[in-house]
């Protein structure tokens, strides 16, 4: 890590689109290294590393912002149309541009239901939700843009002030057992640090269009919830049945558990030699535990 902003360069600028929980932390991180980071707002505030993007009121960055970018990230999730909003207005000035790399933050729902299966980036998506379908559309207007773009498909994304952490001491917690569900994970900085490595390297690695960033071990939700609470000392209420539960979930809720899959890394960590921090579940919560 220590090299990074040597190897990426001081002359570096980045546009994020999306502000959220991962595009923050990406900006935090690169400007770390010398880097310019330039993240969107839906309105204007009194950040001088913000600019105004609102594609739902056709505001679009000033003509400065775009002074000497070489990298964009997206983390914008797709409009209500299912298309992209980034590229629905920017897609002719983001071709203008001379920029050396895209960055696209996609979803793993994009496989669909595996039935517990392993997923590669080998397997053709089959989306099973309205939203999959969608971030699946967007992947490929990404790809048909012609710009140098990777995509990477994230799964359960958790973090420092976001974790299950929150959801117990926000009293919010649901405690379901489902039979051979599993989940798989990332942490938020494996999101960043992957990225990061793979801009360090781009000259030394073998370009790869479609990257998934999970950690190594996939595993039910009642024993990351387990974890946690026996991390804060606190005895874990007993676990309601997915079927008697599911009348009370949320549409949006229910359909998180009805889609079973575990994601591979192996491209990541193997083909490419990226190594997590956080390679599962324990080691990345114990780290929000820490920070909370």
């Amino acid at each position: 890590m220590k090299n990074i902003a040597s190897l990426l360069g001081n002359r570096n600028k980045f546009l994020i689109f999306g502000c959220g929980f991962s595009g923050s932390f990406f900006a935090k991180t690169i400007r770390r290294y010398g880097c310019i980071a330039l993240t969107s707002s839906r309105s204007a505030n009194k950040d001088p590393e913000s600019f105004v993007f609102n594609s739902e009121n056709d505001i679009v960055p000033d003509k400065k912002i775009f002074d000497g970018v070489t990298h964009i990230l997206s983390c914008i999730p797709p409009d209500k149309n299912g298309n992209d909003p980034v590229l629905g207005i920017l897609q002719s000035k983001l071709q203008s541009l001379s920029l050396e790399w895209v960055g696209y933050l996609s979803t793993t729902g994009v496989y669909g239901n595996t039935k517990g299966d392993w997923v590669s980036e080998s397997d053709q998506p089959n989306p099973f939700q309205k939203r999959s379908h969608n971030r699946l559309n967007c992947e490929k207007e990404w790809i048909k843009s012609g710009l140098p773009v990777q995509i990477f498909r994230l799964p359960g994304i958790y973090g420092p002030g976001r974790s299950t952490f929150e959801a117990i001491k926000n009293q919010k917690i649901r405690v379901i057992s489902k039979k051979d569900q599993v989940f798989s994970r990332i942490h938020v900085a494996d999101i960043t640090n992957a990225i990061i490595y793979i801009l360090q390297n781009k000259d030394f690695l073998k370009f790869h269009q479609i990257i998934n960033i999970a950690d190594d071990e996939p595993c039910s939700q009642i024993e990351v919830i387990q974890y946690c609470y026996d991390l804060l000392g606190l005895k874990m209420p007993k676990p309601i049945l997915f079927e008697d539960a599911k009348k009370e979930l949320s549409s949006i809720a229910q359909s998180f558990w009805m889609e079973n899959r575990r994601v591979s890394n192996k491209l990541l960590c193997e083909t490419l030699g990226y190594k997590l921090i956080y390679k599962n579940y324990k080691l990345g919560l114990k780290n929000c535990f820490l920070n909370s």
